[in-house]
């Protein structure tokens, strides 16, 4: 191997920055280095596939970047050094920039020129950070295929990230000051720990033979913020038999703060080795342990309020939300591969949507978080739009009932490994914050595990007093929830209260508890087996007519819709009480009433007409949405309405008639509007081709007459 000459390789990287052109031709790292002088941006990022397409491109020089890192960044930011232009903007001087100028002015008497402590270290009078960024080219490898060959080499890793320390300050220079001389001695650190200096090294301490006390000034001193990490395998990595492995991950400067626990990431960065310190070092030997410095961080899944649209992301989402039929559209995208549940699918697509959340002027809050619990029998596909909720959701989690307990749902207090101190770890609800959580297997969790949920659901917050550690942890998360009733399968002879086997605390918390009944029917069953033999010949659902969006276009539109925050208009206000208190009415009629209805359910009511006005991007809620909200919560409890209509011997078109007469002598009008006739049937699940049959059966009988143009009834009155 030839000698490596760095200055030669030092004049190649002065090359690349200052000749590099983008796609659009403009000086792209000079425009980066003017904005680093002008103190708008600290973060210097090289890209090696810039590198890679320089026009004077150097393969051997590409290689020696790859696998020798840690030294060229330092060469770029001498290169940058050289390169870094004038400010062009006006700055408020810090203190960095003060101590700076007093050093500059102070230097030439300071200066001995014989110690290398005294030379001001280049790392002091930079302002920027300079960071080396892989290629997005191929793989990234899996934590178990890093191995020692790549050690000091720049690796890209994806990884779910699963414990994060807080942001400290790292030394990077310490700067002594001399009691007896009165000069400026520098020391770099390079490593995790360092021996500071006691005794003057200058030539003037040495000429005089006195041993000049320094004092280490942390005010001049430069620090770096400096972040810890844990990076764990993604489940779909890890062969068969083994458990996953992890790796620790350091973020200095401008790269911290960017991840958090339950984040799914792709780094790239340095794989370096680190001896052990302390007693662990005595009982490992010579063994070093390896971690990742780290020098880009990608999101795989980015957070709502993070989405940043591109024009033509704009340009689609525009068209969608133009497209008179984007609420069924979006519905039906969700798990194509599934058959049916169509409703259901709309109301899993305003859990992802939500309602904005209210704060009042005295602090109190109104959640805007929807909570859905599925509720079935076996083999009707609620884990599998469990797992698809978690896919579409930038932040999920997807615990099951007898998996977790108490503590691995709200927060456990656990040892620090690093520090030895008492810390928070926070559960499956908290680390979903602004999230969706997903709990499969909901009845077969403990009693008391269980009502650690009831305050996350209402007050959106876990409370802990443990070993010390009182507070409050955040955990805004809609909670999907799966569950089969009592007896394994939905028992018609028994009461819905026998069957569903929740305490009502916690169904008041639910805004729409959906019973999913397994039927048999002929045609229904027909049509669901040939749709499940047609996705497992072509590992595709049958066409719906339309191209179904992807999880990213979903998100994207989400994330539109979620910036808008619709309210209740005045005239609204009257219309959604008498539904509420007509619910109500209906309930204390009932022998055995299918739900709880408390106040709860009229909030549950507002916040999902404000997650459809969201998908319509209006500011104000309509009409039709809280039709809308109160067809999906009586459609929830569907399958057993049929079953209760077939059991009181009331055929579809005697019903509807009767619905129609009573809603008519609740108004004490003798007109009812189609539209409002054919609201009502919905709710019950009645399909408008038999509102239709009746209202032509009963004018027949002249109990009625129709408008033959509006379809309007007017009831003759006898």
């Amino acid at each position: 191997m030839k000698d490596l000459n760095f200055d030669a390789d030092k004049a190649l990287a002065k090359e690349f920055l200052s000749n590099f052109a983008d796609a659009v031709g403009e000086p792209k790292y000079m425009n980066i280095l003017q904005e680093v002088a002008n103190r708008k941006i600290r973060a210097i990022q090289i890209d090696l596939e810039d590198l890679f397409n320089y026009q004077d491109f150097d393969e051997e020089f590409l290689r020696r970047v790859t696998e020798n890192t840690r030294r060229y960044v330092g060469i770029f930011a001498d290169a940058i050094d050289e390169l870094m232009p004038q400010p062009t903007e006006a700055f408020t001087d810090d203190d960095h920039d003060i101590l700076m100028t007093q050093r500059s002015d102070d230097g030439p008497e300071n200066m001995d020129g014989s110690d290398p402590h005294q030379k001001m270290p280049p790392e002091i009078k930079r302002y920027f950070e300079v960071y080396i960024r892989a290629s997005s080219k191929g793989q990234p490898f899996t934590i178990r295929e890093v191995k020692a060959s790549y050690i000091g080499q720049l690796v890209r890793i994806s990884g779910i990230v699963t414990r994060c320390s807080d942001v400290k300050p790292l030394m990077q220079v310490a700067v002594y000051t001399c009691e007896e001389c009165g000069f400026e001695i520098y020391q770099e650190v390079t490593a995790r720990i360092f021996m500071p200096l006691f005794e003057c090294p200058s030539r003037r301490c040495n000429i005089n033979k006195t041993k000049g006390n320094l004092i280490l000034q942390l005010r001049a001193s430069k620090f770096l913020k400096f972040q810890e990490a844990k990076i764990q395998e993604l489940a779909e990595h890890v062969p068969k038999g083994h458990i996953p492995r992890t790796m620790t991950v350091h973020f200095r400067g401008e790269l911290t703060r960017k991840v958090a626990p339950g984040d799914v990431v792709e780094l790239s960065g340095i794989f370096l080795p680190i001896p052990y310190t302390g007693f662990r070092a005595m009982r490992a030997g010579l063994v070093a342990d390896t971690y990742l410095e780290a020098m880009s961080v990608t999101h795989y899944k980015k957070k709502y309020e993070e989405y940043e649209l591109r024009a033509d992301e704009e340009e689609q989402i525009r068209s969608l939300a133009d497209d008179g039929d984007i609420y069924n559209k979006l519905a039906r995208s969700l798990a194509p591969e599934i058959y049916g549940h169509e409703d259901i699918k709309k109301a899993l697509l305003l859990l992802l949507v939500g309602a904005p959340h209210r704060k009042l002027k005295d602090g109190m809050k109104i959640r805007g978080d929807l909570h859905i619990c599925l509720m079935g029998d076996p083999g009707v596909a609620k884990s599998q739009l469990l797992k698809h909720i978690i896919n579409v959701a930038p932040r999920g989690v997807y615990t099951t009932g007898k998996g977790s307990s108490g503590v691995g749902l709200t927060a456990a207090v656990q040892k620090d490994p690093v520090t030895n101190e008492m810390v928070l770890e926070g559960g499956a609800l908290v680390l979903a914050d602004m999230g969706i959580c997903a709990i499969d297997e909901f009845d077969k969790m403990d009693e008391l595990d269980r009502t650690a949920i009831h305050e996350v659901m209402e007050q959106q917050t876990v409370s802990i007093a443990k070993a010390g550690i009182t507070t409050s942890l955040n955990a805004r998360t809609a909670v999907l929830a799966a569950a089969n009733p009592a007896w394994g399968r939905y028992d018609l002879r028994r009461t819905p209260a026998e069957n569903i086997n929740l305490p009502p605390a916690l169904l008041s918390r639910f805004d729409l508890l959906w019973l999913i009944l397994d039927r048999a029917d002929m045609d229904s069953d027909l049509e669901m087996a040939r749709h499940i033999v047609y996705v497992h010949q072509n590992k595709e659902s049958p066409a719906l007519g339309f191209t179904p969006l992807e999880p990213s276009v979903l998100r994207a539109y989400i994330s539109a819709a979620r910036r808008l925050s619709p309210s209740v208009p005045p005239e609204l206000e009257e219309y959604i009480a008498s539904a509420y208190s007509a619910i109500r009415q209906e309930e204390a009629k009932s022998n055995a009433p299918h739900s709880y209805t408390t106040v709860r359910t009229l909030l549950s009511i507002l916040r999902i007409s404000a997650a459809l006005a969201r998908l319509r991007f209006s500011e104000t809620v309509a009409q039709s949405d809280v039709d809308e909200s109160l067809r999906l919560m009586q459609m929830s409890k569907f399958s057993l309405y049929s079953d209760d209509r077939q059991r009181s011997g009331l055929d579809a078109i005697s019903d509807i008639y009767s619905i129609l007469r009573d809603e008519a002598a609740r108004t004490n009008k003798l007109d009812v509007s189609y539209a409002h006739a054919l609201n009502w049937i919905s709710r019950k699940g009645y399909s408008e081709a038999q509102l239709k049959e009746c209202l032509e059966e009963y004018a027949a009988l002249n109990v009625w007459q129709i408008n033959p143009q509006t379809f309007d009834v007017r009831f003759i009155d006898a």
